[in-house]
């Protein structure tokens, strides 16, 4: 395998490991967002969305 080979491939290598720590980061972080939204929504907070609304 060349240089040129070798630093292509550890480049989309680099790059495929960072894409996939984002990915995973993101997914994490939605995770947490949602059950902080159902720890809100379950303590009787609501969305300024559902203002008009009445239950």
């Amino acid at each position: 395998m060349s240089a040129h080979a070798l630093y292509v491939t550890a480049a989309y290598g680099v790059s495929a490991l960072a894409i996939a720590g984002l990915i995973l980061w993101i997914l994490a972080d939605q995770r947490a967002r949602k059950r902080e939204l159902a720890e809100l929504e379950a303590a009787g907070h609501r969305r300024r969305s559902d203002r008009g609304k009445q239950a």
